[in-house]
């Protein structure tokens, strides 16, 4: 079983949301959604975009950033925020058991003022075409925890 969270800043479509529901389950991994959420989050919402077994997704809701870091006392050297267009990839990260991987909203990305707090804790994914501003959320989340899984799993530290 992996040992780390995907965690959702102000999920925009269900669509997405609900296929990185699928790589959680996948992974028997937590789906931490911090709100404001821009879709009704029901079973049956998220249904209606493509995933029959929401109900297995273990999901932990949070009302803003805060109560996140409240709640869950990750320590900074645990929290990935993943954005477009860094210089730091994930393939730099340095993954560790209970990492968090941090992915904005669809539209927004993460605020500046969380990427300001945590300036080497930010990682994107490589992507060498000028032709493309951003990697499809769901898509994006999933490569980063498969190299998370690589790193905390598969490789001997």
């Amino acid at each position: 079983m992996a040992n780390f969270s995907i965690v959702l800043l102000n999920p925009e479509i269900p669509g997405n949301t609900g296929s990185i529901g699928r790589t959680c389950v996948a992974l028997n991994i937590p789906l931490i959604i911090i709100e404001p959420i821009g879709f009704d989050l029901s079973e049956k919402a998220v249904r209606r975009a493509g995933l029959d077994y929401w109900k297995y997704v273990e999901i932990k809701k949070y009302s803003n950033f805060e109560e996140f870091l409240n709640k869950e006392s990750p320590t900074s050297q645990n929290l990935f925020f993943m954005e477009n267009h860094k210089t730091q990839t994930i393939y730099q990260a340095n993954f560790q058991p209970g990492a968090y991987l941090i992915f904005g909203s669809e539209t927004k990305g993460i605020s500046k003022e969380i990427l300001d707090i945590y300036p080497n804790q930010t990682y994107s994914l490589p992507m060498y075409s000028d032709k493309i501003r951003s990697l499809n959320l769901s898509n994006a989340a999933t490569a980063v925890a498969y190299e998370c899984l690589r790193k905390t799993e598969f490789i001997i530290h």
